[in-house]
């Protein structure tokens, strides 16, 4: 289930790619043309740009695509990466994800409560982008969960290695072949 949320959040997030892109484009043009420009348009890019980042978070930790020190892992065994990978979640990551997570709330809730808006004219209310905090690292969290559970079922036989590839497309091009079949169904 954890797999699915994440997977499905990571979907959508691709979209915002595209979003933040239209946007930047029809600021610069807007500003370069027209010889204006909105600061809520730019507030929005950095919002979309945080979306991107921070909900993506548990998805790219689904797809083992985040960052790691290949030269020594890749000469690990199966199991031994595992072991590494255990040891990161078990040490790093969810300790560092949930402290996170815990210092930030009263911030994250100080903002909500005091309907807190950027100090730019024509700016944003902020609380909608601090709350992307605990939401991306509440997915990671998740994700962590769900990946410490498939590496200790692999380390005991109970399932596959969750660290071989599947042969999956990367994300841009998944993204195009999302587009390409959504275009599709409308011929």
């Amino acid at each position: 289930m954890i797999d699915q949320i994440n997977e499905r959040v990571g979907r959508a997030v691709m979209w915002l790619v595209l979003i933040a892109v239209v946007i930047s484009t029809g600021n610069a043009l807007a500003r370069k043309l027209f010889h204006t420009s909105s600061n809520a348009l730019l507030e929005v890019q950095w919002y979309l740009f945080a979306a991107m980042f921070m909900l993506a978070a548990g998805y790219t930790f689904l797809r083992n695509e985040h960052v790691r020190i290949d030269l020594v892992f890749a000469k690990l065994s199966p199991r031994r990466q595992c072991m590494v990978d255990i040891f990161g979640i078990l040490v790093f990551l969810l300790p560092m994800t949930c402290l996170i997570l815990w210092l930030s709330w009263p911030i994250v809730m100080d903002s909500l409560y005091s309907g807190e808006m950027s100090q730019n004219p024509g700016g944003l209310i902020r609380w909608p982008v601090k709350m992307l905090l605990p939401a991306g690292l509440a997915l990671l969290v998740l994700q962590a969960v769900s990946e410490l559970i498939k590496r200790i079922a692999f380390l005991t036989g109970h399932g596959p290695n969750p660290l071989e590839r599947k042969g999956s497309v990367g994300g841009t091009e998944e993204l195009v072949e999302s587009i390409k079949a959504q275009g599709g169904k409308h011929d």
